[in-house]
């Protein structure tokens, strides 16, 4: 196949014994395995001959074959001895029957499904474009994204041979479009800061490649980035221009346009599907010809022979021809180019579908039927549904028209079977990697390699006569080197054509290099009341208190642990009750343990509680029960992931049992999903004796503000907590409002706010003699005193929390400000001491077991390394942190650490490392919200500027300055100083 390929085919091939312990790989280096133990595989040359021999499917390959494969035109003297040893050495390693002898030459049998990982990842890509082609874009992702995961460095790493450089080129570019498919469906789902950090490290690797700008543009416009979006594309011209002396291609120039006009409909996700044409007038399905098309004369005239016999006046029969080759021999090409140049000869259309066929999963026949009936003009409800009465309709809408149907990468002739007319006139064109031996009637043409005449007239066409005229033997070593593969030839030639500098001699010597060969070949989603009162009559007892307590909950819906505690009931009976109103349909079941009611019946049940619960304190109590038990499992919680912190002591006691966890991971499963209930519950403590516990529960809940999972409902219950204890004069509870409320303020990054919030919660601790608070409290004044630049202050404040938790045996909250210490210590220029009390900070929590806060110790001492410009240990302490923050699920500490990893890399002059760190921290978010955005954009921008892209440097610092200017005016003066020179030039 002429172009890029759709994708790399592998056919499991056919053997009674399948040693399913043995697995090899391909997609990195060329590796194998039995049972996980690796297997010896020998020499490069040795690995080259297994490369060849498990990319040909099962297929024998010669003697010659191999020696060409391993060592192209200058074999070595003792070339056929040296493949025999090294097949002998094979087989001795691998299991019995997988390297056969047959025929003078080799072949690997007898494979176990997914024993080879290109294999498997063709499977997955097949199965994810099935997905998204049924519309399952999430599925899709997921499955593309396994694919893509089956790379392990460069393919065929350290083989030589041109077999392996022309398999390499193939690989990597398939590799690159799966990739660009994936960011395409990220877009789609709405992915669009995500993609952003992905796409900048892309389009920094490959910064010709087009398409890869254009997904960028795209997903900074949707990202609200207009102008970095617009300055991607004035890099991407200036790009150009520069190394190729052309303009960026209409597509790219068009979004441009629409991105100037802000084009509405680029804001949305995906463009809504288009209701598809009833009746077209004829169906022109086939894809585009190449303009250079080259060679192959034999071929176009046999096959245009029985396409016009086909059509002719003594026409008997339907014609078929069955064009056979490996992949990237252009199969599609010659098919395609012949099916266009017979057109005039069907003029009642041309249909056009890939089969799949290379895929583990091709098209099932029945969906193509469907699709070629809806072109042909036959309506949804006319199209039946089993395969035999959907091809008996398909050759009755053919009969009588002269219809051309190319039916691309077919799997075997039992797929082509119900896919052919039925009549004379049509005619049907069939490519495939497998000769259609079984397909009756077939005209069968087996396509090889181009001659060395024909490689070299593809390649001058693609370059230019003048430039191969001069260096015809040259250009004749460059085809060599490509195997005279068209697609492979078609890559080197292109990127040659690209670059006007260059001359043939220098990309043939770039090819000759076996290792950089595969580099250099790179280029361009209402009940009435009476109806209630009916169902709720005919409730027993039990069914209706429950649906009475339950309704008083707030929440978006109640676990059935939760429903258990209102109930003050055993689960096992509480589960019992819920299902049974559900078949009522007085409740309605949200997910397995999830309850919820529509939002009428839930008015209707509270009102009914209002009406008939008896004792009337009932109501209350059950409120209380619920409460209790959020705050008993928060608090468990908490303690689990903060071993050693003593807040726990210091929280109001409660009379109902949480759950509890063994492992951390089910533990904050529950905390986050059960979010939205538990702040609901603390706001509906307000104004009540239960307000104390509310409180406690929101403090013990920290974590859905500080991940960034709840924040603004997090915020607006800290401010109904603050405001219901400020009335109520209870300074105890107060103050821990006012300390979750800071949290919260920090987090989003209002310092001034969180200043004021801070100073009072300190206040109300002391007049409270709340211990816990105020050392807390400390700790977050320390920290704002940070961010306003008054070190000494923050230095002071830090020492009075640690003397706090000292003094309660805290050490957890100990530790944790000796963290925030060393960044005071650090702000002040004692490098030295800040890194000594990062590391004894860590040496304290370390004592205490894996904690949450262990991470906040690698970040602080990772800052300190950076600035000791001990940068290999900084990005050490950073991993580490980043990893305890992910499993934590505190996004925005990994945001934020992201961020750190980028000042890092920056300070070690690794521009393109530290523009992807930072692009992470824009997508995920941070600690900070709009200041730390600020400080992001300045430093990518610095990263963006090193690399060359200045226009787009530019737009990240003007935004840098705008948010600045509205959050932390101190930090403009920075960014102001970097924009001078750039404005003024």
């Amino acid at each position: 196949m002429d172009g890029v390929p759709r994708g790399p085919e592998q056919r499991r091939p056919g053997s009674s014994t399948e040693p399913e312990s043995l697995r090899f790989s391909v997609l990195g280096p060329v590796r194998a395995w039995r049972h996980d133990e690796p297997v010896a595989t020998g020499s490069p040359q040795q690995r080259a001959l297994l490369a060849a021999l498990l990319l040909r499917e099962g297929r024998t390959a010669t003697a010659a074959e191999l020696i060409d494969a391993l060592w192209g035109e200058e074999p070595p003297s003792q070339a056929l001895a040296a493949v025999r040893t090294y097949a002998s050495r094979l087989r001795k390693v691998l299991d019995p029957g997988v390297l056969v002898s047959e025929s003078g030459g080799y072949a690997v049998r007898g494979l176990g499904e997914g024993a080879l990982d290109l294999a498997a990842a063709q499977e997955l890509a097949a199965e994810a474009e099935k997905a998204r082609n049924t519309g399952d874009l999430c599925h899709a992702r997921e499955v593309l994204n396994r694919a893509l995961s089956r790379w392990d460095g460069e393919t065929l790493a350290g083989v030589p041979g041109p077999y392996a450089e022309a398999q390499r080129v193939r690989l990597e570019e398939w590799r690159l479009q799966l990739l660009e498919t994936r960011l395409d469906m990220d877009l789609e789902q709405g992915c669009h800061a995500e993609t952003v950090s992905e796409l900048t490290a892309l389009t920094a690797a490959h910064p010709l490649r087009e398409r890869l700008r254009e997904l960028l543009m795209l997903a900074l416009y949707r990202s609200g980035r207009q102008a970095e979006a617009l300055a991607v594309y004035a890099d991407t011209r200036r790009l150009l221009s520069d190394e190729l002396g052309v303009d960026p291609r209409p597509g790219l120039q068009e979004l441009q346009q629409r991105i100037l006009r802000a084009d509405p409909n680029l804001a949305e996700p995906s463009a809504p599907m288009a209701e598809p044409v009833t009746v077209p007038v004829r169906p022109a399905q086939l894809p585009a010809t190449v303009p250079d098309f080259t060679g192959r004369a034999s071929f176009v005239r046999e096959l245009s022979d029985v396409l016009a016999a086909a059509t002719g006046a003594q026409a008997q029969v339907m014609a078929v021809s069955a064009l056979a080759g490996i992949g990237g021999v252009g199969k599609t090409t010659l098919a395609v180019h012949v099916a266009h140049a017979a057109r005039p000869s069907f003029p009642d259309g041309q249909l056009y579908v890939d089969l799949q066929g290379a895929g583990a999963r091709s098209a099932e026949p029945e969906t193509v039927l469907g699709s070629f009936l809806r072109a042909l003009g036959t309506a949804d409800s006319a199209i039946p549904d089993s395969l035999e009465e959907r091809a008996a309709l398909y050759r009755s809408v053919l009969d009588g028209r002269k219809v051309l149907v190319l039916l691309d990468n077919a799997r075997d002739a039992a797929q082509v079977r119900p896919l052919l007319p039925g009549t004379a006139g049509c005619a049907a064109l069939v490519t495939s990697r497998v000769r259609m031996t079984g397909l009756a009637g077939a005209h069968l043409v087996d396509l090889d390699v181009m001659s060395p005449e024909e490689a070299l007239a593809l390649f001058t066409r693609i370059v230019g006569e003048e430039r191969v005229g001069a260096e015809r033997k040259a250009a004749l070593d460059v085809v060599a080197a490509c195997g005279f593969l068209p697609l492979a030839i078609r890559i080197a030639a292109s990127r040659l054509a690209a670059r006007r500098t260059w001359t043939v001699s220098v990309l043939a010597a770039k090819l000759a290099d076996e290792r950089r060969r595969l580099d250099e070949l790179q280029a361009g989603d209402l009940a009435v009341k009476a109806t209630f009162e009916l169902g709720y009559g005919q409730l027993e007892p039990a069914q209706a208190r429950a649906f009475r307590l339950l309704g008083l909950a707030d929440g978006p819906d109640i676990s059935l642990a939760a429903a258990a505690a209102v109930l003050d009931l055993p689960v096992e009976d509480t589960e019992d009750l819920l299902e049974s109103l559900v078949d009522t349909s007085l409740l309605e079941s949200a997910a397995p343990g999830r309850y919820r009611f529509h939002d009428l019946v839930r008015l209707y049940a509270r009102a009914c509680a209002e009406r008939d619960e008896q004792p009337p304190g009932e109501r209350e109590a059950a409120l209380s029960r619920v409460l209790d038990f959020y705050l008993a499992t928060a608090a468990g919680i908490y303690a689990m992931e903060r071993p050693g912190d003593r807040l726990v002591d210091h929280l109001e006691p409660t009379q109902h049992k949480g759950l509890r966890f063994a492992e951390g991971t089910a533990a904050l499963d529950w905390l986050y999903t059960e979010g939205a209930s538990l702040l609901a519950s603390v706001r509906q403590s307000v104004a009540t004796d239960r307000l104390r516990r509310g409180v406690d529960l929101l403090w013990a809940a920290k974590d859905l503000a500080e991940s960034g999972a709840n924040s603004r409902q997090y915020e607006t219950t800290a401010s109904a907590v603050c405001e219901a204890a400020q009335l109520a004069g209870d300074h105890r509870t107060e103050g821990r409002a006012r300390t979750t409320l800071t949290n919260v303020l920090l987090v989003s990054g209002r310092i001034h706010q969180a200043a004021e919030e801070a100073r009072l919660a300190m206040d109300r601790a002391a007049a409270a003699q709340d211990v816990a608070a105020g050392s807390w409290a400390a700790n977050d004044r320390g920290l704002i005193s940070l961010h306003q630049h008054r070190y000494s202050d923050g230095k002071a404040l830090f020492e009075q929390a640690i003397q706090g938790f000292s003094a309660a045996g805290n050490r957890a909250g100990e530790a944790t400000t000796l963290f925030n210490l060393s960044r005071a210590h650090l702000s002040m220029g004692d490098i030295t001491k800040a890194v000594d009390i990062a590391r004894h900070g860590l040496a304290l929590l370390s004592e205490l077991g894996r904690t949450m806060r262990l991470a906040n110790g690698h970040y602080a001492l990772g800052m300190a390394l950076t600035k000791a410009e001990r940068h290999m240990e900084a990005l050490s302490q950073f991993s580490e942190a980043l990893t305890i923050f992910v499993d934590h699920r505190q996004r925005l500490w990994e945001g934020t650490t992201h961020f750190r990893v980028a000042e890092a890399h920056i300070a070690a002059r690794r521009a393109a490392q530290a523009a992807q760190h930072a692009e992470q921290a824009l997508a995920i978010g941070c600690i900070g919200g709009d200041r730390m955005r600020g400080h992001v954009l300045t430093l990518l921008g610095r990263a963006l500027s090193a690399l060359g892209q200045s226009d787009r440097a530019k737009a990240c610092w003007h935004e840098a300055l705008r948010l600045h200017e509205e959050n932390s005016p101190m930090e403009a003066d920075e960014v102001r100083a970097l924009l001078a020179p750039v404005d003024a030039a």
